[in-house]
């Protein structure tokens, strides 16, 4: 099979920055700036993909056109579509009923940015050619958005616009491209686990050599805890090169990760690190933190890095084990979030904006086990924790018996550096902090050292918080935040 060009770093749209970067508008991103900001991680940062996403905001379905004017000389030099991509992130229908047709509006536009660049270059370029499609479950899902591109889109080219008149096509041109690719995204436990079956589904009946496959850690963190998440991701990268060499197609993993350890832990300083937790990931996302919360020299140097590392096999881990794990830490760590959503509630107001997005619930918004908790999204609810002195990142460890940890240990090599990561910022005579975590926590020999202007201000935010006095909680918010070079 010929050798297919795969992007390693896929800068998002993932609001956790701490940092408003020199040319917005406003601390809140939206609109033309999210324009400058994909130019940017193109030609400053050295991203050689852009996530565009179309869920939860306002939609701007003139990308394609809007690069190509504003920047024609880097785009000339940098062809959009072969030298870099840009990669749309629809709804998915089956779960987002609100924004449903805004995924048909979406796909409805591709025919039109390749209309945009065959004028731009002059010769067939399709600018857009894969797709996102979140909250995967089913090959059903997937198999819509590809049918209905070519089916219902691509086809009625052919169609008369009436009986004895033009076709389509030579009324308003001809669709291009024929297909489009789309990479399933998969953010729950479960979908990650079925994750290896659901693609070789799909890829049955096609003549396709390679697919990318989207594995989320925020989410899946968020609801089952970082040990169950980063257990999860191990098993589907595993069983992913199982079905790959099965089926002879190659798989492609794409890795969602953001700076703070419990959302992935990947920072300009930490690309090592995850690289070799994660051999077999060709694609990591370059989240906001990551890219505006270090210095930019350091920032290009991480992903020049990460676009020239080899790409290596996925290690073997004892699955059965491991799933073990993942039900009996998911568990406590379910149990503990439902405690503690109130105050994290009670704190996720006072967390600042950084993109407008419209109100996403998690799912814990719709779990039955635990009472139909509802909490802020991955970004708001890590920093909430954080804020007030439990970093997430710690829950659950209580559940863990010595030989769970030896287990972990191995087939998780960088679980202590990231714990140790998170006990920088934790305040352990905090009213969060329980006994039994503290013990866990003091068996377990994990070294940190603290950090104690962080310390110092989220007991400020506890202070404040406690005499009705919210004037500065944003601010202060921010202050540790800038202390940990992240939001959440």
């Amino acid at each position: 099979m010929k050798t297919v060009s795969v992007p390693r770093c896929m800068s998002t749209q993932h609001p956790d920055n701490v940092a408003v970067p020199f040319f917005a508008s406003s601390p809140v991103l939206a609109g033309e700036d999210e324009i400058r900001e994909a130019f940017y991680a193109f030609s400053y940062l050295g991203c050689d993909e852009q996530m565009w996403d179309v869920e939860g905001k306002e939609i701007d379905t003139f990308i394609v056109r809007k690069l190509l004017a504003f920047y024609p000389q880097y785009f000339q030099e940098h062809v959009l579509g072969e030298d870099v991509r840009l990669t749309l992130r629809v709804p998915n229908p089956a779960v987002e009923k609100a924004e449903a047709k805004v995924l048909l509006e979406t796909l409805e536009s591709i025919p039109r940015s390749y209309d945009a660049a065959q004028l731009f270059y002059n010769r067939d370029v399709a600018p857009i050619f894969e797709v996102i499609l979140p909250m995967t479950t089913s090959a059903r899902c997937i198999e819509r958005v590809y049918r209905y591109f070519a089916d219902h889109i691509v086809a009625r080219q052919h169609l008369r616009v009436y009986d004895n008149d033009i076709t389509i096509a030579e009324w308003v041109g001809r669709f291009a491209p024929a297909r489009i690719q789309v990479i399933p995204l998969f953010e729950d436990i479960p979908s990650l686990l079925a994750a290896p079956d659901i693609v070789a589904e799909y890829l049955a009946d096609k003549k396709i050599t390679d697919q990318r496959v989207f594995l989320a850690f925020s989410d899946p963190a968020m609801n089952y805890g970082l040990v169950s998440t980063a257990l999860a991701n191990k098993i589907a990268l595993m069983r992913l090169a199982q079905v790959s060499a099965q089926i002879g197609v190659r798989l492609h993993p794409i890795m969602g990760m953001g700076s703070a350890p419990f959302r992935g832990g990947l920072t300009p300083t930490t690309v090592g690190r995850v690289s070799r937790e994660y051999p077999s990931v060709v694609t990591f996302t370059i989240q906001s933190a990551f890219k505006y919360d270090f210095p930019v020299e350091q920032v290009r140097a991480a992903c020049e890095w990460l676009k020239k590392r080899e790409i290596g096999s996925a290690p073997d881990i004892p699955a059965e084990r491991a799933l073990r794990i993942i039900d009996k830490y998911s568990a406590t760590y379910q149990r503990r979030i439902a405690e503690l959503a109130p105050s994290i509630n009670r704190i996720a107001k006072y967390i600042p904006s950084r993109r407008t997005r419209k109100l996403h619930i998690g799912l814990f918004g719709y779990a039955r086990g635990i009472g139909g908790v509802t909490l802020p999204r991955a970004i708001t609810f890590t920093a909430a924790l954080y804020s007030l002195g439990l970093p997430p990142e710690l829950i659950g460890f209580d559940a863990l018996e010595p030989d769970d940890l030896s287990f972990i240990r191995e087939v998780f090599p960088s679980f202590e550096a990231m714990l140790s990561d998170a006990l920088r910022y934790t305040d352990f005579d905090g009213p969060l902090m329980t006994r039994s975590l503290r013990n866990a926590i003091d068996r377990a020999g994990i070294c940190c050292v603290q950090d104690a202007e962080h310390i110092e201000i989220v007991r400020w935010i506890r202070a404040q918080l406690d005499a009705g006095d919210t004037s500065q909680l944003t601010d202060l918010v921010v202050r540790a935040a800038l202390r940990r070079k992240f939001l959440g």
